[in-house]
């Protein structure tokens, strides 16, 4: 433990803001295109490229199965994915508060370290910002990022079309009461671990059994009901669910069901909303089944032509009922 904690002068551009990028930032983020200067010059190849950029700042910055850091990197990398692009490069903004702990901000980089090598993305500049004591909840981070399009391939929210089916890459809601259970003073106690993961090679295993897929969204803040509706907007189609083949852990389930709230509007960090043609299916369940974050897949409904803009779910008892269209404060925010 080095009791050392972050100051104003760490962000005012001298001496110390240069010993805070050696000593913690490029020591995790070593590679050949990290750069000092001004901007990364960097090799995309010579077809398409997507870009993405988010920001985080989620309260607690640690919980079970993650931080701040794993998820700055998580989140832009798996947006990218969604659209079929190889993440090869990022930058990253860190504001941080006077008085945070050196220690606890190397264990946040050294998370975005580990999780970027896992896709092999570089990150490649950044900058650091210091605000006064009470100015900013500890650190935010924001994260950009640069992948290149996988070719022949294309995916949009409005290409979802009657008929086709619905996928879950994994459980649903898991993120979402992970970060609700570390931050309210509920009394509940349930072992559950944020779902967050990064999720190229998941999209790259799917590629790769089929380029056929309509639709690949990440379901972060407002969960797989709040995606569902905004794809049956985007494709002008309905949406029927099946409520026995959403996969749901029964900690978060046994949570929900305390606190009266829906498991398909909490967020996820590692599971996407996948559509493609009904004779895909199955082949992309198998491909699903076999990866290290997708072992929870599921096929949970299909497009429609009717009830247009509308989810509608088929009951375990066989009714058909209307899921709620989100609104107002979707509780846990998360960031």
């Amino acid at each position: 433990m080095s009791n050392k904690k972050v100051t104003l002068a760490h962000g005012a551009g001298g001496k110390q803001t240069a010993e805070l990028i050696e000593s913690v930032f490029k020591h995790h983020f070593a590679n050949p295109e990290f750069t000092p200067d001004d901007a990364a010059v960097l090799n995309v190849g010579t077809g398409k490229i997507a870009m993405s950029t988010d920001g985080f700042i989620v309260s607690p910055y640690k919980f079970n199965g993650g931080n701040i850091g794993k998820l700055s990197i998580c989140g832009t990398v798996n947006d990218l994915s969604c659209m079929g692009a190889k993440p090869l490069y990022m930058t990253c903004s860190f504001i941080l508060e006077e008085g945070f702990d050196f220690d606890e901000l190397e264990e946040i980089v050294a998370a975005m370290e580990k999780t970027a090598n896992e896709v092999g993305v570089r990150i490649v500049a950044g900058d650091t910002k210091v605000a006064g004591k009470g100015q900013v909840d500890k650190v935010f981070i924001t994260t950009t990022g640069i992948g290149s399009l996988t070719e022949g391939f294309s995916t949009s929210g409005a290409f979802a079309k009657p008929g086709d089916a619905i996928l879950v890459t994994g459980d649903v809601g898991r993120h979402g009461c992970t970060i609700l259970l570390a931050r309210e003073d509920l009394g509940i106690e349930a072992d559950i671990k944020s779902d967050c993961a990064p999720l190229w090679h998941t999209v790259e295993s799917m590629i790769n059994t089929t380029k056929d897929i309509h639709v690949i969204r990440d379901a972060t803040r407002g969960g797989v009901g709040t995606v569902l509706y905004e794809i049956a907007a985007e494709s002008n189609v309905g949406i029927r669910l099946n409520s026995q083949d959403i996969p749901v852990d029964p900690a978060v389930k046994g949570v929900c069901g305390m606190l009266g709230l829906d498991p398909l509007y909490l967020a996820n960090e590692g599971t996407m909303v996948v559509i493609a043609p009904k004779e895909q299916a199955q082949a992309l369940l198998n491909t699903l089944k076999q990866g290290k974050y997708t072992k929870n897949a599921a096929i949970i409904g299909e497009i429609t032509d009717e009830m247009v803009g509308k989810v509608m779910m088929t009951t375990e008892i066989g009714s058909q009922t209307l899921l709620p269209q989100p609104g107002g404060e979707l509780l846990p925010r998360i960031c």
